[in-house]
């Protein structure tokens, strides 16, 4: 069945091969950080995006509540008194201040 051209795996082979791998993992195992410098690193570099963020976030805020104003404005002179789609607009404005206020409240940034 086995020819002897196969090599098999012995018992002293593998406690050889299983004991390299753990001396390996205890020699870059004295190498490794905590991390709470980039986690700290990192924590900085997101608050300090944030600001532009939020600004962002007002900005299409304002973007799409003057689009929306645009749209229900053009319905209403074209004696459309179904507005609802384009109201819609107005309340994606509002969702994005709301959401850009809280989230900056919350996290106090």
């Amino acid at each position: 069945m086995c020819s002897r051209k196969t090599k098999r795996i012995t018992e002293k082979k593998v406690i050889t091969i299983c004991a390299a791998l753990a001396l390996l993992a205890i020699h870059y195992g004295a190498f490794a950080q905590d991390g709470i410098q980039g986690i700290n690193e990192a924590n900085t570099k997101v608050r300090s995006y944030f600001a532009a963020g939020t600004n962002l976030m007002y900005a299409v805020g304002a973007l799409l509540g003057l689009i929306g104003a645009v749209k229900v404005y053009q319905k209403w002179n074209a004696g459309d008194q179904d507005t609802g789609k384009a109201a819609a607009w107005f309340g994606s404005c509002i969702f994005l201040v709301v959401v850009a206020t809280v989230i900056q409240s919350f996290f106090g940034v």
